[in-house]
Formats: C-alpha cells, structure tokens, sequence
C-alpha cells in the first residue's frame, strides 16, 4: 500500500484576510502558518505532500514554501483552475471565486495514489493531530473507511469577524452529519450561526470539522464522478458564488450507506489568519510554542 500522501489546499486568494495569508509569515524566521503544519507532517511520517494552488499564485508560493519543501518531501503541485471542470461544463462569465473544498480535491485525481490526508494551508492544527491521522491512513483499511479530526468549536473561532466551520453530529465515535456554516461567530465562550439574517445559538461545545480530513484514493473518484449533479443544480441559481464542499459529499455517502467517519478528538486550539488583524494573535501564538519547546528555534534544520 501507498504511504499517506498530504493534501494542502492553497488555491484561495483570501478575499476575507485580502491577500494570500497562504504564505504570509507569522515568526522573526518568516515561516507561514503552513511550515509548522508541514514540520510537524513530516514528523509523523508525510513524505508526500501535494499543494493545490491556482497558476495566478504559483511562482509566489514555490519561492516562499514549494522550493524550500522539496528538501524534505516528494512535492507535487496541482492546479485548481476554473476550467477544470467535467466534460460539458463551462464555468459561468464574470465568475472569479474557486468551485471550493470538493473541486480542490478532485482536482488531485493521478497525483495521489493511495490514502491520504487534507489540510488548509492557512490553519493551524498543532502535532498531534497529524500523527493521529497519519497512523490511521497507515493501517490496512477499506475504500470505505474515512475519518475527520474533530476540534471544538470554541478553540477555532476568532473575534475579529465570522469564520467558516463544519458542525457534527456524532453518534459513538463516529460522524453522522457535517452541517457546513459559513458565518460562525462567538458569543463568549459560545458562539452563533448566522443564516438569512437570523442568529442560531451555539454552545461552544460542537465538534466541527477544520477541513482536516484522513480519505481513500478512491473519494477522488467519488469527487469528481458527483460534480456534474452538482453544478447542473447549482450553477442555475447561483453561478458565482456556489461552491463544492467537500463535507457535503461525505455527507452523501454517509446517507447512501457507502462510508464511516471516524471521528478523531482533538483537543488542540487553532491558530488562523482569516483576517488581517488575526496576523498578532497568530504571531504570539507562535512566539509561545518556540518558548515552550514545542517547536526547535531553527524550524527545518532540526531535521538534518
């Protein structure tokens, strides 16, 4: 069987942060968000790491984390485009915005040929929760057998504006819906969702998914073989701004009876950098992790 492979997802342009947080630094070193997300991959065992980015972007984040990345891993890139779309399908004039999170993936069919994980470039996940996933994509499993990291939902909010998350239902250990809110915002140590106006209360307590995700290579299939029903529905109400989720495509599966997510706990808080003014928050975050010896000071030299 394969090694994992680790899927980065780094194809948005940060239309919230206004810029590409993907690569914007957050120590003295100038290390991204992503290079702490990548040390701590390849310490659990990552060899294989697959950034998905746009060509727009491409340049920029080889000279600032690609090039640097293949002294450590086998690297591919792929290239989530608007093109890039099933045969008879043409993306609709005017629209700029990425299909999201499911086409991203999809679009990694032939590059990854065995079990993997996803990520996003621009979130903090912290140690533990890329060794849990990667002993469990290591282990003999069936095509049919996913799992998710949970985090909870108070660890991953910020209070400079909404962010989005993926709220669970979890019955024994293991995922039974994942309900994307895309305007989560906190309230103390609780927090709300907003949908057409209208505030719904959350306690805080919620596992939601941060897109850290642990699939067989045949999702991809799954993926991409699903899109067309997607965008024949969608594209007709909302051709600029629907996305493709990928929690809506497990959660399909999860309704047919085809897949079991296991749900893998984490207790780690997240760092993020979806607004501009998270750029300090993130910083004395990680300020505090070289203090406490949880990273080495000089990040990838500890690896030679």
């Amino acid at each position: 069987m394969p090694s994992p492979t680790l899927v980065v997802m780094a194809a948005g342009m940060g239309s919230r942060f206004g810029g590409l947080k993907q690569i914007m630094p957050v120590d003295d070193a100038g290390h991204p968000i992503l290079d702490f997300s990548l040390f701590d991959a390849y310490r659990a065992g990552f060899r294989h790491v697959v950034f998905v980015i746009k060509e727009a972007i491409s340049e920029d984040f080889k000279n600032a984390v690609g090039y640097r990345m293949e002294d450590h891993f086998h690297v591919n890139y792929v290239y989530q485009e608007l093109w890039k779309l099933p045969v008879g399908f043409l993306a609709p004039e005017g629209r700029t915005k990425p299909f999201g999170t499911g086409h991203a993936v999809a679009c990694c069919r032939g590059v990854v040929d065995g079990p993997f994980a996803v990520i996003n470039a621009d979130d903090f996940y912290g140690a533990e929760a890329f060794k849990t996933i990667y002993d469990f994509l290591a282990a003999e499993r069936a095509p049919s057998e996913f799992a998710m990291l949970g985090y909870v939902l108070r660890n991953t909010v910020t209070e400079n504006g909404s962010v989005a998350r993926g709220v669970c239902t979890i019955e024994n250990g293991y995922l039974k819906t994942v309900t994307e809110r895309t305007q989560i915002e906190p309230r103390g140590t609780a927090a709300v969702y907003v949908e057409n106006g209208v505030e719904h209360a959350l306690t805080g307590d919620e596992t939601v998914s941060m897109n850290f995700w642990g699939f067989p290579r045949e999702l991809l299939d799954e993926l991409w073989g699903r899109f067309p029903a997607f965008l024949t529905e969608n594209l007709k109400t909302n051709p600029l701004k629907c996305e493709y989720f990928l929690p809506s495509v497990v959660n399909q599966l999860l309704d047919e009876g085809k897949a079991t997510v296991q749900v893998l706990p984490c207790k780690e808080l997240w760092h993020g950098v979806t607004y501009q003014a998270d750029l300090q928050s993130v910083r004395d975050a990680v300020a505090a992790l070289y203090r406490e010896g949880v990273y080495p000071e000089r990040l990838w030299e500890a690896l030679k």
